[in-house]
């Protein structure tokens, strides 16, 4: 099942409590969406930052990139890091999904959410080269 972070029902689930729980700090991510190495950034990309928890995806963001190509500031729970004992530290797993139908794009990346660090993703959209051979 799928959850919007926003949605009062999924307040008053034991196993989304239990995350929060086990996640009591946050940590933020910056998208950087662009094309041409970089030197173009891209509006509009459709970004979706979730989680899974207890086989039920729970989704904490999603939006489109602005005209610098970018979303600042995407808060995430996190674990404390004083509940680490940094050999193996405690992390979270999110989710970004990054659609563009603009250029048929559809990529899906992982990254590990920490407290107090700001994680950057990168996208680089690459246009659609593909032409429609249909004779007029």
């Amino acid at each position: 099942m799928t959850y919007n972070y926003n949605d009062e029902e999924l307040q008053n689930l034991s196993w989304f409590q239990d995350f929060l729980n086990n996640n009591t700090s946050t940590g933020m991510l910056k998208i950087r969406a662009y094309s041409a190495s970089e030197a173009v950034p891209v509006e509009g990309l459709n970004v979706i930052v979730s989680t899974l928890i207890d086989d039920n995806e729970v989704i904490f963001y999603e939006g489109y990139t602005d005209e610098s190509g970018t979303i600042d500031r995407i808060v995430l729970p996190a674990p404390k890091i004083s509940d680490n004992n940094l050999v193996s530290p405690l992390k979270t797993v999110y989710n970004i999904k990054a659609l563009y139908p603009r250029e048929n794009m559809n990529k899906e990346y992982s990254i590990n959410m920490f407290e107090d660090v700001c994680v950057v993703q990168n996208i680089n959209v690459v246009p659609d080269m593909s032409f429609n051979n249909e004779v007029m």
